[in-house]
């Protein structure tokens, strides 16, 4: 793909040449843009929160403005300065739910990992500025000793997401031995590993990598790794990211897409519809579709509550149910995920419910005879 100066601008092939490359102000991006107009609020939100635009990703802009849904996504905007009083640095409440450092449980089975707090593409709704914002660095040996020290006496916890920043920015032998150590503890049975490189960065997915992530599921009794990727628009499943996926889900590691839902970029049926069936048609799991949590500068991209159950339902007409992912939001200041449906339950009444499917039609489906007795 060619950008408005003639050049085809994919940049550097190598993930480090590309992470190296990657512009690090709006004045920098200009460069790359010519016609991209830099403003001092434009200055200032990138002064405020941090940016970087892999030469992947902006190849993948078409319009170097705030109406392109790869560019309203990684270049910061004068929106990003709004102060909402509901905004907090940890909407999630990961801090309070931290029993050792870089370790976040706030449910009984799972846990998260915080590997890294570097990020090769910081995207603009990132809920975890406070950790992506940092300076660069990785969980150390000795920490993350200590982490798998915890998770061994904490049996129940069998599944853990090692997350960040993003944790595929750290080198080969720091995510061998990270995934190894995580394998190490008994009641670890699924490690899941998410990433924003799928879609800014898939040089990354060198075969080097991709055996790295497979290997412990190879091993007799070795935990299942899972890939949770990070796509919000089709665009940016790019022959690049496409082949890159397809290498991990032919070796065996499943692949998962969570989805946050942004105004101006996808919060439109057709959209959204785009992406679920291209993820679904390249074997990616559409997992989630996340309702944007309450963190600092992203008010200019949350969409209204009811934006999602309306695009669910629309949704729910269009695409087979391996194809739709479910609709959750983070409460502000934790208490786990909460799944919104669509609204089908028009009503219900003594023996029976009135339901509404996704083509606004309405059914009535009765509740069972109680003559009829049966087992309880």
């Amino acid at each position: 793909m060619k950008n408005e100066s003639g050049k085809t601008g994919r940049g550097p092939g190598d993930w480090r040449g590309q992470m190296r490359a990657a512009w690090r102000s709006p004045d920098a991006l200009k460069e790359r843009f010519p016609s991209m107009r830099v403003t001092d609020a434009m200055r200032a939100a990138a002064a405020r929160f941090p940016m970087a635009v892999t030469p992947h990703y902006a190849s993948l802009v078409r319009t170097p403005d705030f109406s392109d849904p790869v560019f309203a996504q990684c270049v910061p905007s004068p929106g990003e300065l709004v102060e909402a009083p509901w905004a907090s640095a940890d909407p999630l409440g990961e801090v309070p739910s931290t029993p050792v450092p870089h370790l976040v449980r706030r449910y009984p089975d799972r846990a998260v990992l915080l590997a890294a707090t570097s990020c090769a593409c910081y995207c603009r709704h990132c809920f975890r500025k406070r950790v992506s914002g940092a300076p660069d660095a990785a969980i150390s040996p000795s920490e993350l000793a200590a982490a798998a020290g915890w998770l061994r006496t904490r049996p129940e916890v069998s599944d853990v997401l090692v997350s960040g920043g993003d944790p595929l920015t750290l080198s080969d032998s720091r995510i061998r031995g990270i995934l190894e150590t995580l394998a190490s503890v008994p009641s670890v049975r699924v490690v899941r590993v998410g990433s924003r490189l799928p879609a800014v960065l898939p040089q990354r997915f060198t075969p080097a990598l991709v055996r790295i992530l497979a290997a412990p599921a190879r091993r007799p009794g070795g935990p299942a790794v899972y890939l949770m990727a990070h796509f919000n628009h089709a665009r940016e499943l790019s022959p690049e990211s496409l082949a890159a996926m397809r290498e991990l889900v032919d070796r065996g590691v499943p692949v998962c897409s969570q989805t946050v839902l942004l105004r101006g970029v996808n919060d439109d049926a057709d959209t959204l519809e785009e992406l679920f069936r291209a993820l679904y048609h390249a074997r990616i799991r559409p997992y989630y579709l996340f309702q944007s949590d309450l963190a600092p500068g992203i008010e200019h991209l949350r969409t209204p509550l009811e934006t999602g159950p309306r695009l669910m339902r629309e949704l729910r007409a269009r695409l087979s149910g391996p194809a739709l992912p479910n609709f959750c939001l983070d409460p502000p200041g934790g208490g786990g995920k909460i799944e919104l449906s669509p609204d089908s339950v028009v009503r219900r009444s003594p023996g029976a419910t009135l339901l509404r499917n996704g083509r606004g039609e309405e059914f009535l489906y009765p509740d069972p005879d109680p003559s009829a007795g049966g087992v309880r």
